[in-house]
């Protein structure tokens, strides 16, 4: 097998790397395309069926992987995940942190236990991670995460709060790669636009809806979670050795223009 990323060996953490049924999810083809460049990789989601379903479908093509169910915005959840890879593999090298859910509404009408619920799951679960893995990392010599936002934080559209915890997921991500660049570590970020995966579709979106969001796009196209997939095993990989800092947009082109007003998550 050749090591064109330069992730033969190397061991891997994905959270939120479940998804409903066979579906590609952003996490769970993050997870694939790992194991398929030789990671490693420890599949954690709350849901323990969702994640052993991402765990079976690497090991179908021959792939290392474990599932690990936690609740990553909870602290002990957030050190075990990393207590758990130590147990199975070792060591850590690179980590995406990939949990997200939504938030509608403006600062006038969104509840505050809704406001803090978004950012504590949003914000909080990759400080949490983090905060268990980077010293692990820096004990094995360095090692690479990536933190997902999207593009409601780059272009607002109605969605306040999930906006402004997927901004808070960028400086966040610029903060560590300035704290942690000398210790070897580096962090990125993969802001994604409308992707139809699971989580998109499980809301029941209707065609009418996904012509809107390809139109969104230059390219007039919808992405998948293989798209924002392949970003990740990217900026994780050592054909990103002197990226850190950056935030890598996935959208097709739909933050070069205006397009309709949509009211899906990204």
């Amino acid at each position: 097998m050749s090591d064109e990323y330069g992730l033969q060996g190397k061991v891997a953490v994905v959270t939120g790397g479940g998804a409903a049924g066979d579906g590609i999810g952003n996490g769970r083809a993050a997870a694939i395309l790992l194991a398929r460049a030789g990671a490693k990789v420890l599949v954690v989601d709350r849901d323990p069926l969702l994640a052993q379903r991402t765990v079976e479908m690497i090991s179908a093509e021959g792939g290392t992987a474990k599932a690990h169910a936690a609740d990553v915005a909870d602290d002990a959840g957030a050190r075990g995940v990393i207590e758990a890879v130590l147990d199975h593999w070792g060591r850590l090298d690179v980590l995406d942190n990939n949990v997200g859910i939504g938030g509608r509404g403006t600062v006038a009408d969104v509840s505050p236990a809704d406001w803090r619920r978004v950012m504590h799951v949003n914000v909080d679960s990759m400080y949490l991670v983090s905060r268990h893995a980077v010293p692990v990392m820096v004990r094995g010599g360095g090692g690479a995460i990536v933190n997902v936002s999207s593009i409601s934080a780059l272009r607002p559209r109605g969605l306040t709060p999930y906006s402004a915890s997927k901004g808070a997921v960028i400086a966040l991500t610029r903060a560590m790669a300035v704290d942690h660049g000398r210790d070897g570590v580096r962090v990125n970020c993969v802001a994604p636009g409308p992707v139809y995966t699971p989580m998109v579709y499980a809301r029941g979106m209707s065609e009418k809806a996904r012509a809107q969001r390809a139109r969104a796009s230059v390219l007039r196209t919808e992405g998948t979670g293989w798209d924002v997939g392949h970003a990740v095993r990217f900026l994780l990989s050592s054909q990103a050795r002197y990226i850190t800092g950056h935030t890598l947009v996935v959208d097709g082109g739909v933050t070069l223009q205006a397009p309709e007003r949509e009211s899906e998550d990204h």
